[in-house]
């Protein structure tokens, strides 16, 4: 596999539906959505930059979402035109820039809590909503900076899962969590200096179903509250008991009501 090529996991055949992870995670998490689409949809998962089996990042110039964008071009690509783009976290910051870029390749979209932390700051000047994750990356940084990628990566899965989210993840998944985590401050980078402005996104006139855990940070409450209000098409559902992670912590609910909205989406286009 050349170095700027995507590993991709792919199930199923029919409409294709291309699945974006979060940080600290891999094309992996959605191995349960994969199984559930596969009967009626073709579903490419790729690892992105730095994650499971996909190529880091190698230039020294510091990531943006477009950079992102750009390297997922050959699972797009595969996918063929009009797909649906399910996305989660960062993954889902990525996938708007992905729509926004050439929008005709989209179909609709489903959004579990993008990142988009940019966002905030531009509607108002810190302190706001952002801060519990500008001072978690800053912390993890610390952290790397002392050579402790555990304890890098508790300062980041505490702020999106709890305090005690690290002190309960399992040991199988630590390592590499905390291997991915070395990278949180280009995360962070990327997330943080996006420069497209909120009114951009009102060109997105497709079906968007974006997803929040009632239970989720600030931070990604604020990014909703500006993304939602600005949606043209846009379907909100809040999940009761659900954080950030819900798609992780919770598959099966999640996946069911990704499924039902795909669903939806096919019979809409049939009549």
């Amino acid at each position: 596999m050349p170095a700027n090529t995507p590993f991709i996991r792919e199930s199923g055949s029919g409409p294709a539906v291309v699945c974006l992870h979060s940080n600290a995670s891999s094309s992996s998490q959605w191995r349960g959505l994969m199984d559930t689409l596969s009967p009626r949809f073709r579903v490419l998962a790729p690892d992105c930059y730095g994650a499971g089996k996909s190529a880091d990042w190698s230039s020294d110039q510091t990531i943006s979402l477009d950079d992102e964008a750009n390297f997922l071009e050959p699972v797009l690509s595969a996918a063929g035109e009009p797909f649906f783009l399910v996305a989660h976290s960062y993954g889902a910051a990525t996938a708007l820039k992905v729509a926004l870029n050439e929008p005709r390749r989209v179909r609709a979209m489903v959004l579990y809590e993008p990142t988009l932390f940019s966002l905030i700051d531009a509607d108002s000047a810190p302190p706001n909503a952002a801060d519990g994750i500008r001072q978690a990356v800053q912390a993890a940084g610390g952290a790397l900076d002392d050579g402790d990628s555990s304890r890098a990566a508790k300062h980041f899965i505490d702020y999106w899962m709890g305090p005690q989210g690290w002190d309960t993840t399992p040991d199988s998944k630590r390592g590499p969590i905390a291997a991915s985590v070395v990278n949180v401050r280009r995360w962070g980078h990327a997330l943080f200096t996006e420069p497209t402005a909120l009114h951009a996104f009102k060109a997105l006139d497709i079906p968007v179903l974006y997803m929040v855990g009632k239970l989720t940070t600030q931070s990604a409450l604020g990014v909703a509250r500006l993304l939602t209000a600005v949606l043209p098409r846009v379907e909100v559902m809040a999940f009761n008991g659900l954080g950030h992670m819900g798609p992780v912590t919770h598959p099966e609910l999640v996946n069911d009501a990704i499924a039902a909205f795909l669903d939806r989406q096919l019979t809409a286009c049939s009549t």
